[in-house]
């Protein structure tokens, strides 16, 4: 399969099997398009393709030209660049009964909020349920559980979430505390991220999560205006001015690095690199802003009548990112960071995030889903920290999940680069989580177009 498009001045071809990038020029990018009209596969070109392709361009390339460019092309496909088949698909069944052990967890520190986002798929850290705060047994119990299934496997990663994680700090530090204990015990190595809104943090918080937390998520959504629309107090006042310079200090106390100001942009704000450039402006260099997921009641979900708008903002972004990159003041965008050398495994590629099997979430009181978005929905209850996994039936459905198992992921250019999407925005949409969510979809493949270019421009100048 072979994508190509056109972005901010720069032809581009993907070989999707491969993943290579090409960027070419006028010529070789309509030659590329030619043969993909006349069904080239894998395998050199013959001489009729020569012949074809001299006859429709003569009146626009001399022989000579077009001839070079398809040798030029003719090597890159047996170089296997170009037009390459699947070597994955027969790789499926294999994989399908590949043997997991659980990585990392993702623990309900606090199911409580000191905000009230209008958008928060956790109900304000309710989700479905009651307000409750881990305890210290149940979150030893968890980390137990990591450790006796994970197998030889020696990093593992535990995120505190919410809620707000804050709101039941010392038990944070009494579980950090536990695992680096079990790290010396057991031969493994926790890596502790946390998420959270920065209405508590002070210095002593600070200094503790610079010590013990790999990665520190911050959450605010750009603008003053924006961000204090979509995370007020429940008081109804804005969280911005409070939180702004907390962040400014967590970012520089950690050299800009380790770290991420998280947002969520939504149609009160389809302009939203304006935030994404508004936090860049207030020093922040570890930025994601990512399209709010919503049913299309709620009169702040993206509809796909917002598509063309919202890709146009990538678009821009993608631009601005490389000017500013040029000047010396350039600043990561996740959506944008790409990895075209090297990237995950083949594993990795076809199945995502490893929900249900890999990775679970853990509520306060101890139950197992297969990640935080499918909390409260019991059909998706895995077990508990007593018992164990029992729902083995609903590990296989996870295990089985890949872009194979998607039909409008097959012929997907963007299907290696989000593994066949979220499982809970598919679930919540299709009431499947072997479907897709087709807004992201759309915006994903825009994203992995607009990293490519960014990818191409700045390369010319290395």
């Amino acid at each position: 399969m072979v994508h190509q498009y056109i972005n901010n001045g720069y032809r581009i071809i993907l070989d999707v099997n491969s993943g290579s990038v090409h960027v070419v020029d006028e010529m070789v990018y309509e030659l590329v398009a030619y043969l993909k009209d006349n069904n080239q596969g894998a395998g050199k070109l013959e001489a009729d393709i020569y012949s074809g392709a001299c006859d429709h361009f003569r009146e626009k390339y001399e022989e000579t030209q077009i001839k070079e460019a398809l040798d030029e092309i003719n090597e890159l496909i047996e170089s296997g660049q170009l037009f390459t088949e699947d070597i994955y698909e027969p790789y499926v069944k294999d994989f399908k009964k590949r043997d997991t052990i659980v990585k990392a967890l993702c623990l309900h520190i606090a199911h409580d909020c000191n905000l009230a986002c209008q958008y928060c798929f956790a109900e304000e850290g309710e989700y479905h349920g009651r307000r409750a705060l881990m305890s210290y047994e149940v979150g030893k119990k968890a980390l137990d559980f990591l450790i006796r299934n994970s197998g030889s496997r020696r990093n593992l990663e535990v995120d505190f979430f919410g809620g707000e994680p804050l709101m039941n700090f010392s038990v944070v530090k009494q579980l950090v505390a536990y695992g680096r204990e079990q790290e010396k015990i057991h031969d493994k190595n926790f890596r502790f991220t946390l998420t959270t809104n920065g209405v508590l943090l002070n210095d002593e918080i600070l200094e503790f999560l610079n010590q013990e937390m790999a990665n520190v998520v911050l959450s605010i959504d750009g603008r003053k205006q924006v961000n204090d629309k979509m995370r007020p107090f429940r008081s109804k006042k804005g969280s911005y001015d409070l939180i702004v310079p907390k962040f400014q200090k967590v970012a520089e106390s950690r050299n800009q690095t380790n770290y991420y100001v998280r947002g969520t942009f939504t149609r009160n704000n389809l302009d939203f690199s304006e935030d994404v450039l508004h936090l860049a402006d207030l020093g922040f260099e570890q930025i994601s802003v990512e399209p709010v997921v919503a049913a299309e009641t709620e009169d702040y979900a993206l509809r796909k009548e917002d598509v063309p708008m919202i890709c146009q903002q990538y678009d821009k972004l993608a631009k601005e990112m490389v000017k500013r990159s040029r000047e010396g003041k350039c600043f990561q965008f996740f959506h944008f960071m790409i990895d075209l050398q090297g990237g995950p495994c083949v594993a990795k590629r076809i199945s995502g995030c490893g929900s249900g099997t890999e990775y679970l979430a853990v509520t306060p009181w101890g139950d197992f889903y297969p990640c935080h978005q499918f909390v409260g929905e019991e059909k998706f209850l895995l077990g508990n920290v007593d018992t164990g996994i029992v729902n083995t039936d609903m590990v296989e459905t996870f295990r089985g999940c890949n872009v194979y198992a998607k039909d409008k992921c097959k012929n997907c250019f963007a299907k290696f680069y989000c593994s066949g999407g979220c499982a809970a925005n598919a679930y919540n949409f299709h009431g499947s989580i072997n479907d897709v969510y087709e807004i992201g979809c759309e915006l994903q493949r825009k994203r992995v177009e607009c990293a490519i270019m960014i990818k191409a421009a700045l390369a010319q100048e290395e």
